[in-house]
């Protein structure tokens, strides 16, 4: 029986009824607290005595409260009022794609824009192991703005939970007196078997949703269920150009590879899907650009996952379309096809080969060659180093030991150098960050050296030194310059594309960038070629000459990395995408992914352990971040202001959180009611970091003028800096009783007094990062980069370790880094933020 309008479910009232489905009675409600309208999907007392309702109904719970993303419903709380379950969840005003297919099929360019954006809602469904096995156009929803929203996860399948006895058998639902899974007509081949359902199974559906969109009629539909189960084992669907002249044949078959009958030769990720169709959109409104010689037309090769311009068929596709002037042939040869990362590449000195440092399958990075126009990748007998650069003799600059940290960036390495035909490698300096051969065979290097980086040339001749950091120093092919990336802090990799002479006369060429990674010179001299990106981190291609005038010469829908420039013009690159994953683990042992929008950085956990405050790096967060909270339960974030890496006052209603590219002040944001305030921190001229002693006195991290970077305390309200660290501390806590604080200095984890000043380093704990104080004795901390990480109780008077916590992400393709962590003050509950990068390695040709 349908509810009153004025019924109470807890704290919500329901105004109205909406609709009602086999999932129950969905209404209209006020949240009185938030002073918000909101939807609440009913489960009725009689349908909740039958367990597999419930159970269904509660699979939806889970699944949709476990999603956080602009395309799939949002969730805001779950209840029961009088054996009645309630879900509670946005008001969506607008309507289901079933219902405006009534009017026929949907132009082309409207089918592709839905269908990118139902794609990339899957593909978040799937990274956090959620098949929705349901998709069909009643379960797509489109707002008033045209915003796409996925309903209904009652089918879900939590593919990554691990499994009780009670769910060992497939669960079902009747139809027509046929046992089915899901809803006939969209479900797939190894569905109608009785497979198991997996992520290819809602691209099938995909498929059957998108033909539907383009034709207005379904891909397989018979007089019965069993005629249409047939017709989906055995039948295709009509071509789409039968129905539609207007179907780019890129489009065609997309959708053919979304329908095929073995999973195995279908896409086999969504996000595939959602990129192949962004960069077919992306052609059509002529948004990709390049800048090419005259006289050829464009063809551009599909190109395994990054399919960088779906070419086949693309002839009648591009047929008239210019962007301001003829073009030549852009080719992308792909020489990698592994799933991992890309740390560095070059090509050798015969340009014939490229060597490249790759870390695929989750496993640590090691060296291969492979021939660049018949790639046969073969492993070099080099084990724990890393690639920075090889000389035209074929010597190569290699980093031992080093970790990966931040944005790719090798740290705490040996330079070595090793002829690559065989040899073990010479030792030559530590603590190199990037190296590079001139012309004539001499090694510059960025040196580490007490808090600061030195960009040297020859060793020990200092032309640059900064308290942040430098990247991808190039000579140019004269010798006379080096280019590379001038990042202003770390970890931040915004920056700046500088060139200094051998005399020490920098320049800078371009106006700071959000985000800079990969860099070299064009193959005559003229222009610095470099990949960055003005916001978020879906870098393009660009060029800069030496007076400051600047072009684009390559912008696909994927986040670029270049790795070489051939004397001949071939450019080697890197494409794919790149994450900051968040992931919080509670009490009870469970993993937890709280991850945004993209590039999200745990910063703290409050005192009672229940919200995680963090930083959104990514193009949706703007270009100063935004700093924000959520529940560890993974409830929406709640936006606080602008900022990054904050850190909660001791009372829990403020944080302090830096600005970038502002270096002597910080915002305090308030946690509940109340108004930002702009602090100033005077005698620092680089604030890095902001916490608090327990106290209440600022615990600072930055860097005077002239001085690496240490650890200082001051009242909140003002007053003179108190130096606690020596110089190159990058992190600092403080115990309960704010009398002792651990730094991570230099590579090494350190003790210090803080009315004395005096420390020492604590035994056997190099490369470990603080996390908290559990006790005033106690230091939670973990080796800084690893993962899977351990986290360790460290003794602080004696550097006794025991194993705290092992912290494992599910994904381990691509994982480089432990980025960050935090703690609660019980250390029960620990989140952590970890990167990702996924690339792909090619040789462009035709770029000038």
């Amino acid at each position: 029986m349908a509810l009153l309008s004025g019924t109470k479910l807890g704290p919500y009232e329901l105004t109205a009824a909406i609709g009602a489905g086999g999932m129950g009675e969905v209404y209209r409600a006020r949240d009185s607290r938030l002073n918000r309208d909101v939807a609440i999907k009913v489960l009725p007392p009689s349908f909740s005595s039958d367990p597999e309702r419930l159970h269904r109904f509660e699979q939806e719970a889970l699944a949709a409260a476990a999603l956080n993303h602009p395309n799939i419903l949002a969730v805001y709380d779950i209840g029961t009022q009088e054996g009645s379950p309630y879900i509670v969840s946005e008001l969506l005003e607008g309507e289901t794609l079933r219902e405006r297919l009534r009017s026929g099929p949907l132009p082309v360019r409207k089918a592709t824009e839905y269908a990118v954006q139902i794609a990339q809602g899957l593909a978040a469904a799937h990274d956090k192991g959620i098949v929705h096995r349901d998709l069909k156009p009643e379960n797509v929803f489109i707002t008033g703005n045209g915003r796409i929203k996925l309903l209904d996860f009652g089918l879900a399948k939590l593919t990554q939970a691990p499994a009780a006895p009670e769910d060992s058998e497939t669960r079902t639902i009747h139809s027509d007196g046929n046992i089915l899974l899901g809803t006939v007509g969209y479900i797939s081949p190894e569905q109608v078997r009785g497979k198991v359902a997996d992520a290819r199974s809602d691209i099938f559906a995909f498929g059957a949703v998108l033909y539907e969109m383009i034709s207005g009629k379904r891909a397989f539909h018979g007089e019965t269920s069993t005629d249409t189960m047939s017709a989906i084992l055995h039948g295709d669907p009509p071509e789409l150009t039968e129905t539609n002249r207007n179907v780019p044949p890129a489009l065609e078959r997309i959708v053919r590879h979304c329908l095929e009958k073995n999973p195995a030769e279908r896409f086999q990720s969504a996000h595939d899907v959602a990129f192949d169709l962004e960069t077919l959109s992306s052609i059509s409104s002529g948004t990709i650009s390049t800048q090419l010689k005259p006289g050829w037309s464009r063809q551009w090769p599909l190109a395994g996952v990054l399919a960088l311009l779906l070419l086949v068929g693309a002839g009648t596709f591009f047929a008239g379309k210019h962007f301001g002037q003829s073009t030549e042939a852009v080719r992308f040869n792909r020489i990698s096809f592994e799933r991992g990362l890309v740390v560095m590449a070059r090509f050798a000195p015969d340009g014939n080969s490229v060597i490249y440092d790759a870390a695929w399958d989750g496993n640590p990075s090691r060296l291969y060659s492979t021939p660049w126009n018949a790639p046969e990748p073969r492993l070099l007998d080099l084990k724990n180093v890393n690639l920075f650069a090889i000389a035209r003799s074929g010597e190569a600059a290699l980093g031992l030991s080093g970790r990966l940290s931040n944005h790719l960036l090798v740290r705490g390495a040996t330079l070595a150098r090793s002829p690559l035909g065989g040899g073990a490698p010479r030792e030559l300096l530590q603590e190199v960050q990037a190296a590079e051969w001139s012309p004539d065979g001499t090694l510059a290097v960025a040196h580490y050296v007490e808090g600061k980086v030195r960009l040297e040339y020859p060793i020990g001749k200092v032309l640059y030194e900064t308290s942040g950091w430098i990247a991808d120093l190039r000579f140019s092919p004269a010798g006379d310059k080096i280019a590379f990336l001038d990042h202003g802090y770390w970890p931040d990799d915004r920056g700046f594309v500088s060139v200094v002479d051998l005399a020490g006369n920098k320049k800078q060429l371009t106006t700071e960038w959000e985000s800079e990674d990969g860099l070299a010179w064009s193959p005559d001299g003229k222009e610095v070629w470099f990949t960055a990106a003005s916001s978020g981190i879906e870098r393009a291609l660009f060029a800069v000459t030496l007076s400051g005038k600047q072009r684009l010469l390559l912008s696909v829908p994927s986040t670029l990395r270049l790795f070489d420039v051939y004397s001949d013009g071939r450019v080697l690159l890197g494409a794919g995408h790149e994450r900051a994953n968040m992931m919080g683990v509670t009490p009870d042992g469970k993993s937890h992914d709280l991850s945004w929008s993209g590039w999200t950085i745990v910063a703290d956990v409050s005192a009672d352990g229940k919200q995680v405050l963090f930083d959104e790096q990514s193009e949706f967060a703007g270009s100063n971040y935004t700093v924000a909270i959520r529940g560890i339960d993974g409830s929406p974030p709640i936006k606080l202001g602008e900022g990054e890496l904050a850190k909660y006052s001791p009372d829990n209603k403020w944080v302090g959180a830096v600005m970038p590219g502002q270096p002597n002040h910080f915002m305090l944001l308030p946690t509940g009611a109340g108004e930002a305030k702009n602090i100033s921190v005077d005698g620092l001229h680089m604030l890095q970091r902001v916490g608090f002693l327990p106290d209440g006195r600022l615990l600072l991290v930055g860097a005077r003028p002239g001085d690496g970077t240490r650890c200082f305390i001051r009242p909140l309200d003002g007053g003179t800096l108190k130096p606690v660290t020596g110089e190159g501390s990058l992190e600092c806590r403080s115990s309960p009783d704010s009398r002792q604080v651990a730094a991570y200095q230099n590579g090494d984890l350190w003790l210090y007094d803080v009315e004395t000043g005096k420390g020492h380093a604590i035994p056997n704990a190099q490369h470990f990062l603080p996390i908290r104080w559990i006790d005033n004795h106690t230091i939670l901390a973990a080796p800084l980069g690893e993962m899977p990480a351990h986290v360790f109780e460290i003794d602080a008077a004696t550097g006794k370790q025991r194993i705290f916590r092992e912290l494992v992400p599910g994904d381990r393709a691509g994982v480089y880094q432990l980025t960050s962590l935090a703690s609660s003050p019980d250390g029960k509950t620990i989140v952590y933020s970890y990167h990702q990068a996924i690339y792909d390695l090619y040789v462009v040709e035709g770029l000038k």
